[in-house]
């Protein structure tokens, strides 16, 4: 399985719209964690956020969240802020244009942001064209920085060298709270925490 771990800054400026990183001078990360809520990698999440007192993004799929609206109504609560991460998980280079949008509409009916992150970062210029023309357009937020955790061959040690090594100020990175990453999340999530609070980093939600 082949992937970028820190996207390159080429990439970057081929599609300058989409929101990549978020630089600054002071010492901020932004969590982001895809796919859920999931009724246990989400509550471990939040947990773990609360004791490093660190605020994350959740792009959530609307089947997930009509499943947990209690989840949802949490990361609400507790400071977090939500996105929108289609209804049903499409990858955008395998779906017609009309199709997704109607699909981001329809995750819209439950999760209320007009941030979005497009599944396997994968989206056509025509469906982000329809993102950006809808009544309130969608802010296409990307990432940095991968972890990897939901790459069964690697370890949880692994994705948090991953963030470690390769993360800097204003980084948007990508973890998952999924029944799929869970066991590689669940060990790195912490190891970053404590290692970028103990250097004076703050983490918090990515701006709408």
């Amino acid at each position: 399985m082949f992937y970028l771990i820190r996207m390159p800054r080429l990439l970057k400026k081929l599609y300058p719209a989409y929101t990549w990183d978020i630089p600054g001078r002071e010492k901020i990360l932004y969590l982001s964690f895809d796919d859920g809520p999931h009724p246990v990698a989400t509550p471990f999440v939040l947990d773990t956020l609360q004791k490093f007192g660190a605020k994350a993004t959740f792009f959530c799929i609307g089947k997930n969240v009509i499943a947990n609206p209690e989840l949802y109504r949490r990361l609400i609560n507790e400071g977090h802020r939500v996105g929108n991460h289609t209804q049903n998980h499409l990858n955008g280079w395998k779906t017609p244009a009309g199709q997704y949008l109607q699909n981001v509409r329809d995750a819209a009916g439950a999760i209320d942001s007009h941030l979005f992150r497009p599944p396997y970062g994968r989206i056509t210029r025509l469906q982000a064209a329809g993102l950006a023309s809808m009544p309130v357009p969608f802010k296409i937020i990307m990432w940095d920085v991968l972890s990897g955790d939901f790459d069964r061959k690697i370890s949880g040690k692994r994705c948090a060298s991953h963030v470690i090594s390769k993360a800097r100020k204003g980084s948007i990175i990508v973890f998952h709270d999924s029944e799929k990453a869970f066991e590689r999340m669940s060990f790195a999530l912490p190891e970053i925490l404590h290692h970028f609070c103990g250097l004076g980093y703050r983490f918090e939600t990515i701006p709408r």
